[in-house]
Formats: structure tokens, sequence, C-alpha cells
């Protein structure tokens, strides 16, 4: 016979082609460029009777790690910062997916919309996330722009609501990784559901496509599996045989009956009604068809499951075995009264079809992320990166107990999966709770900005060298002034240039012993406020204007002011900065540059931070976003008080760092507490809420703290070691934390750029200091008990609390007794001191704090008023209600006037504590205040000497 003539009847016999007159469509599961470019996807449509294509992730990793084809099109995207390793890979795909529906189009078309679909799949990682899935399907069928496209949804508890909605929304869907027949009549149940809904909106429900992609081969490799193992350990012959009758027949069994079921559903009247509107079908797709056993024919999940209005995907070597010997024929509906005595001979051996079922949807869903980690690796590996250096940073590292380092992993798989670093940077509300987040991230590209414009800092500092100023004075709070408060404390002064000092305090007696150290005449006032209208910095205004015009001469107020420069921001960019994210701003760089700092070197390597925390680099080396997964996801398992441990070179970061957590996360009920100057203790004196964050200034590293820190961690303890190569590196911490706690607020469900318990201490602070103003006096108060020089006040519930555990025998020390006692495993204690913050003081209050800790097993915080309002107030506030807290404040022995008011200095800083105790009150936290007189190192040892009598 002639070899053309055997070719041309081949053709004609083509069984690929044959299957169309059983009413089955035959699907290639690959996809390739060559097999789209080179014309052999159109030659499989024309020859083959192609009518559709499947993809997923293990595919599309085999494609790029196996070839070459992809290499120019990731080339191109080498340099796109904006792009993560799952946004190429989408780009990439999607052009795929796009290209090859194109070429299906006219199967599509003449088909009447029933073949000619290209699947794309939703990240194996949402695989467990209802709303995960919905959002990422919505955004690929957008994307792909493709009416021929399924999105691939897979048929868990949690994909299949997923489904049911995107279906109603007129949206193409590959429900996949079926295995069970219970699992997929809820499948079409949703189907139905989705459709009716669709036609209630008066959606066109004659677009509306969908396959139940039902997996064969895989019940077989699994049950033949546990059937082997018994076989091996059975003695009876009877048993035996029955054993072995069933081997390699439970998959096809299993998809006849399911085929069974489709056939019902899908004739009932509900479905009916919808077919008249020109509904079709959701068709039970077979997949994973290939054969995996040697032993059996390598086409029989293609001939035993043969019937109408079915899907077979098949991969290229089992196509091209079908082509060559596959025998077509309606097997489906054969024997029925066979596949029921199958599977009920496979129960009767003791093998439960669920537990099979389960355990290979369980499988399947790792097995299909673990091909997508390693599809992200490969688009990794094969993106050639420009020739620029990888950035260069700080060092990270995290030792953490096994609970939370699961739970961080599962987190971060789900942040690859969803892009939420891409997201992050592209300004997505969404990300936090969709409010007003979107307006507060600007802070991500002031980098740039300030490098942009670090001629301009220079020149300031040139002209401030060159007034021959010998102080500056930096008159803010919050944000504003705990920045520049590193700047002063870390780098000291700078040789030619003015020592930076800070003021951040209404007490009078700060005050005093901050303009104490100026030369008034040779001082440069930098006046910081975002908004400008922060009551602190204009009163300290005010204060040191009129100081100022009385040394340098009242008549000439001109020269008065050529001592006052002010940083704010309204109606600027850095207006989209949340304040205490500013540190890179002007809010940062003005004050560094003013006091000699090289700010284009200290922005330059800040640079190498913003650039390793942008999306192209992978997740899991982005030092923000890792940084942000641990403490947020810490905080979710109760471990939501973060330590931060820095070395001496650099101990003032911690200040900043814990205003930084405290107020961008302490809100709604949650929020991570941070811990700053607590001295490390051994590990037993910590719980199970804790995490460390240890800073360690490589050039100046404390060996004490060396040694305590590793005791924390070989006790089991969750530390993070950051190792800060030198001063100059601080700006990358700045950044890494910012990115940090954003990510963090993130994961807790909350906007990390508000603050909206801090304003509503101002909004107290504000009546009282108004009525002041009308009457000459704050409100009367009535203490709930004196002695000794000490009174104490708090709240009605709090006073009847105390009472109720004090009963009848009345005393300081019993007070103090009661308040203590309520500290239980999970608390905290806060220490919140309206005094002047100075050495002494600060070394009695942290003794104080060190006993509470030791002998109460608890995390402690010290704050000094009213600056840590700006600070932690907010967490203390808003954040979870697991404070104890012990307000102290006193008598001022010699008070300031605040020019052109009726209050004073020390009337602003009592309504401060007054208007911060009421919102503690309010939020029904636990407090106590206690007020001294006038001699306040008196007051404060007592009050430490009795908080030791009572514990």
């Amino acid at each position: 016979m002639n070899p053309v003539e055997t070719l041309d009847t081949a053709k004609a016999v083509n069984p690929l082609v044959q299957l169309q007159t059983f009413g089955q469509s035959i699907w290639l599961d690959y996809i390739r460029r060559d097999l789209l470019k080179g014309g052999e996807l159109q030659r499989l449509i024309t020859e083959d009777g192609l009518r559709g294509m499947t993809s997923n992730p293990a595919i599309f990793e085999k494609a790029i790690a196996g070839s070459t084809q992809y290499q120019d099109f990731l080339d191109s995207l080498a340099g796109r910062a904006d792009l993560d390793a799952k946004g190429r890979y989408e780009l990439l795909a999607i052009r795929d997916i796009q290209d090859a529906a194109d070429l299906l189009r006219p199967v599509y078309q003449s088909t009447k919309k029933r073949d000619g679909y290209v699947s794309l799949e939703v990240s194996p990682f949402l695989a467990h996330d209802t709303a995960g899935t919905i959002d990422e399907a919505r955004r690929l069928w957008k994307t792909v722009a493709r009416e021929n496209v399924m999105i691939k949804v897979p048929g868990t508890v949690e994909g299949i609501p997923a489904f049911r909605q995107l279906i109603s929304e007129g949206i193409n869907v590959n429900v996949t990784l079926l295995f069970a027949q219970g699992i997929y009549e809820q499948v079409a149940a949703a189907f139905i559901d989705g459709v009716e809904k669709f036609a209630a909106t008066g959606g066109d429900v004659s677009k509306v496509a969908s396959v139940a992609s039902f997996f064969i081969s895989r019940i077989d490799s699994l049950v033949d599996s546990l059937i082997n193992d018994q076989l091996k350990k059975e003695t009876d012959a009877a048993r035996k045989a029955k054993l072995q009758s069933v081997l390699g027949k439970i998959a096809i069994a299993n998809g006849k009956l399911t085929y069974e079921a489709y056939q019902r559903i899908f004739s009932s009247p509900r479905w009916k009604a919808l077919a008249a509107k020109g509904a079709q079908t959701q068709r039970v797709l077979w997949a994973s068809t290939s054969t995996k056993n040697p032993n059996y024919r390598d086409v029989m999940y293609i001939e035993e499951l043969i019937g109408p209005d079915t899907v077979n995907t098949v991969p290229p070597a089992t196509l091209e075995a079908f082509r060559h010997h596959g025998k077509p024929r309606q097997s489906l509906t054969e024997d029925l009264d066979g596949a029921r005595k199958t599977m009920a001979d496979l129960a009767g051996v003791g093998i439960v079809m669920k537990d099979v079922t389960d355990k290979l949807t369980a499988d399947g869903v790792k097995l299909f992320a673990d091909a997508f980690d390693a599809l992200l690796a490969a688009v990794e590996k094969n993106t050639k990166r420009s020739t620029t250096p990888a950035p260069r940073t700080n060092p990270q590292s995290a030792s953490l107990p096994a609970d939370l380092d699961a739970a961080v992993k599962k987190n971060l798989n789900d942040w690859r999966a969803s892009g939420n670093v891409r997201r992050l940077w592209q300004h997505d509300a969404s990300l936090w709770t969709g409010e007003d987040e979107a307006n507060w991230l600007g802070w991500l590209d002031v980098t740039d900005e300030q490098l942009a414009n670090a001629a301009k800092l220079k020149e300031f500092a040139n002209e401030v060298k060159r007034a021959g100023f010998s102080d500056i004075l930096l008159l803010g709070m919050g944000g504003s002034s705990l920045c520049p408060e590193v700047f002063a404390l870390t780098f000291g002064q700078t040789p030619g240039f003015p020592r930076l000092h800070i003021l951040d305090s209404t007490d009078p007696a700060q005050i005093r012993s901050v303009e104490k150290k100026l030369d008034l005449a040779k001082t440069l006032f930098i006046v910081s406020s975002k908004s400008g209208s922060t009551l602190e910095p204009n009163i300290y205004k005010q204060y040191f204007f009129e100081r100022v015009q009385q040394t340098v001469g009242n008549k000439d107020k001109d020269k008065a002011g050529s001592h006052f420069i002010a940083i704010t921001d309204p109606g600027s960019k850095v207006q989209l900065v949340a304040e205490r994210y500013s540190a890179l701003s002007n809010f940062g760089m003005v004050p560094a540059a003013a006091m000699g700092l090289d700010t284009g070197k200290f922005l330059a390597r800040a640079k190498e931070m913003v650039e390793a925390c942008k999306p192209s680099t992978p997740i899991e080396q982005n030092p923000g976003a890792m940084l942000g997964l641990i403490i947020g996801t810490a905080a979710k398992l109760g471990r939501d008080k973060i330590t931060l441990i820095t070395s001496p070179g650099i101990g003032d970061l911690g200040a900043w760092l814990e205003q930084l957590i405290a107020e961008s996360t302490g809100k709604l009920g949650k929020g991570i507490i941070p811990v700053d100057r607590e001295q490390l203790g051994a590990p037993d004196v910590y719980g199970s809420d804790r995490i460390f964050a240890y800073l360690r200034l490589e050039s100046a590293p404390d060996a004490a703290q060396d040694a305590k820190v590793a005791a924390l961690e070989k006790a089991g303890h969750p530390v993070v070691r950051i190792a800060v190569s030198d001063i100059y590196n601080l700006g990358q911490e700045f950044f890494r934390w910012e990115i940090a706690t954003a990510v963090a607020g993130s994961i807790l469900g909350i906007n990390a750029f508000n603050q909206p318990d801090v304003e509503a201490s101002k909004i107290v602070t504000k009546q009282l200091t108004s009525e002041y103003e009308l009457t000459g006096a704050l409100p009367p108060e009535k203490p709930i008990f004196e002695e000794a020089g000490f009174k104490l006040f708090t709240d009605d519930k709090n006073a009847a609390d105390l009472a109720k555990a004090i009963g009848s025998d009345r005393s300081l020390e019993n007070y103090l007794r009661a308040h203590l006692a309520r500290l239980g495993p999970g608390d905290y204690f806060g220490l919140l001191g309206y005094v002047e913050m100075n050495a002494e003081h600060e070394s009695l209050l942290q003794g104080l704090r060190m006993t509470v800790r030791d002998r109460k097993r608890v995390a402690t915080c010290l704050g000094f008023g009213p600056r840590f309002l700006h600070s932690t107030g907010q967490a203390y506030k808003g954040g979870p209600n697991s404070g104890v807290f012990l307000q102290v404040t006193c008598d001022d022995a010699q008070d300031l006037p605040v020019p052109g008011q009726k209050y004073t200095f020390g009337v602003v800083k009592a309504a401060q504590a007054r208007g911060d105790f009421q919102v503690l009150a309010d939020r029904k936290r636990r407090a106590l205040r206690v007020h001294l007189g006038t001699d306040v190192k008196a007051g404060l040892t007592k009050l430490a000497e009795l908080v030791k009598q009572v514990l």
C-alpha cells in the first residue's frame, strides 16, 4: 500500500476526531511558546479536532525551566522594580493564554461557545482563601480579557463558594482538583446557584461556561498502593482475589458514577428552566488521564470514559498515543451496576473512599502549591538582572519556635500568592481596611525625592554653619521629634556645626533644663509640626520667641525671627506621610542637615533598603516584608509584646521604633505593644506573649547583651536579629521598620496610618485648656484616697473595683497592691510619668518597672508624659485591653507662662495628663493615678519602695 494513502486513511479515521461523534471534546493539558507560535497548536486544532487547552503551575514551570523560549520576555522585565516573581509570571502566562485563546476562538465560535477555551489557574496558595480566590479570579479575568478563557479554581471547601460567586458574575470557571462524587455534586449545585443569580441580574446565561475537572489516574495510583500494601500481608486466597479484582478499576468506576450524577442533576426541572434561557451545562472534564501504571493500557482513561457532554484533557504523550491506537466507543454508561459493585467491593476490603479522596484533595493542593513555588523560583532564576549589584543592607535573621515558624511560612505563602508586596507599593488600601490608607503612603517614595533634592539639604547645612549658631533646638512632638532625637543622641555634635537639642515636653522643669543648655542669642529654633496646628510646638514657639526677643532686643522682631524656621507640610507631597513614617522626609533630614550630618550619604544608604523592600525582591528575601510577617503573625498568635534590644551606641532608636509600632498597630482592640529600655533578664522572667528584636551595632556591640540574647534563643524565645553595620545605616532601619509595620498592620487587619485614640486625648486636653482660658481654673477633681503627701485618682469603675479588692483596710500600700494584683499572664504594666524626663527620675522609674517585671513576670513599658501621648499612648488606649496603668503626676515647683495665654505650661501638662487618663478610663482600661507633691525625687523614691513592699 502506498504510504501516502496510509497516512490519508489514518487522517480519515483519526480516533481523536472520532471522539466528537460520541459527544466528547479533547483538550490539551499543556502549553508552551513554540506550540503557539510554531504552528503546532493550529495543526492540532485542524487535524486532531483539538477543542481546548488547560494549564497549571507545573506545566508553566516545565516550560520556563526546560527551555529558553521565555528568556527574552523575562529579560525585558528585569528592570521592572514594581514586579515580583509572581507579577512577572502572570505577564508571561497571560500573554500565552491570550495567544492560545485567539487561536482557539474559531472553535469557540463554531461550537457556539461550547468549546475553544483555555484555562488559567489562580494561585494555588489561595486554595483555602475564598475572598482571595474571588479577588484574584476577577483580576485575571479582567486582565486576560478573552471570553473564551476559564479561570481555574480549586474544588476545596473554600473554593466552592468562590466558584459560585464568580459564576454569578458571569466569569467562566474551571473547577479543578475534584476526586469525590459528593464534592462534584456540591460543585454542580453551586454552578446552578450561580447561573440562577446571574440570570436574576439580567445576565446572558448563554455566555457562562464551566467545567468540573474530575481527576482520574491519581485515584487508581493511591488505591492500588493501598491494595498492594494489603496484598503483601494477606494470606487468605478469597480475600486476595477480592483485593486483586478492584486493582485499576476504582478511578473509572468512580468517574462513571459521577457522570451518572451529572446526567441526573442536569436533567432536573430546575436546570431545564435555565436551559430554556440558553444556559449550557457544566460539563465533566476528565483530568489526570495519563496512565501512571505501565501495566495498564496507556489510553484506558480516555477509552473508558467517553460519553456525551464530556471533556478529556490530556498531556501530549497521551494525545499522541490515542491518535495512534485509541479505540473510541461510548463507554461511560456501560455496566453502571458493575461500577457500583466495584465501589462496594472497595469498601468491603476496608478502604474508605472518602479517606482516599480527602487525601488526594489535600495532596493535590500541596502538589500545585509546590509546583507554584518551583515556578516562581524558575521565573526568578531565569530573569536576568541588570548589572546593578544587589542592595547592601543590614543583615536580618530570625530564630522562631516551631508554631510561629509554621504560621509565618503560611502567611508568607499567602502574601506571595496574592502579590501583596506589589499591592502595598501600588497604594492598595484594601491591603488594610479599604479606608484612606492610600492617602498615607507617600513615605514609600520620599527617599528618592530627598535624594533628588540633596543639594538643597547641603546648601541649608552650609547656611546654618555660616550663621554661626552654637545650638539648635527642635520644638516638636512624636514623629516630628523622635527621629531628630535619634540623630542627636547617636551622632552627637559634628565639628563646626551646632549641637542639636530636642524639646518634646510641657513639663516646666524640663523646659527650664533645656533652656539652660542654650545660648539663646546663638540658637536656631526648628518648629516641627506636620499640620502646623499642634498645640505643643506652637506654645514652645511662643515661649522661646519671647525669650529670644528679650535676649536680642524686643524692638527687633525680624532679628528674633531669623532664629526660627518651621517644618510643616499642609498642601505638600509630604502631607501624604503619616508623621511617624516621616523620618526620611524633611522632618528628619532638615534637622540632620542642620547638625552637620552627611545627609547624601545617609539617604544613599537608606536607598539600599528601599530597593531591597520593593516588589522585585522575592518576598522571602525582602527584609521589611519578612520582618512584618514575623511580628504581625506573632501578634496574632498572642506574642503581641515586642521587646526592643538596641546596642548602647544606637540606644535611642528604640524610642523611635516604639512610637512607630505602637501608634501604627494599636487600635480596634488589636496591636503590638513595643517594650523599650526594659533591662534584659533571665529567660524565665518572660512569658509566651513576647518576641524580641535585637538591633546590634556591629561596630560597637555589647558583650553582655550578646550573652543574654543568646540565652533567650537557647530557651526557645523568638528572636529577630538585625546587624547594623554602622550608624549611617540607621536610615535603612527607619525604612525596614516602616515597611514591617505596614505589613504587620495588614496582617492584623487595621489601618496602620491613623491614630484615632491620640486624637481623642487631644480633644479632651483642648476642652480642659479652653475651660481654663474662660474660667482661670481647671475643673475641680477629688482624690479617692490621700496619704503621706500622695493623692490617688481614678474613675468610678476603677475606684469601685479597687475598693472591693481592698475592703475596709484602706491604705496607700493596699491600693497599690490591689492595683498591681490586676496584672495577669498576657498583661503588661504601663508606667506613665508626667514628670521631668531626666536621668535621676528615669533611674527611679526604671527600678519600679523592673520590680513589677520580675515579680509579676509581665512586660513593662515606661513613658514620660506628654511625649508618649504622641507615641505609645495610641496603643495603650486603642490596642488590646491588656494594660494595667500607673500614671504619675506632680505639682510643679515653679511654673512657666505661655505668652499670650492664661494657661501656663504646668496647666497644659496637667490637662494633658487628665485628658490621657480620661480616655484610658473611657476605654475601660485598668488605671490608677498617683499624684506627688513638688519634691518629685522624694515622691518617686517612696513610690518605688512601696511597690517593692506590696509585691
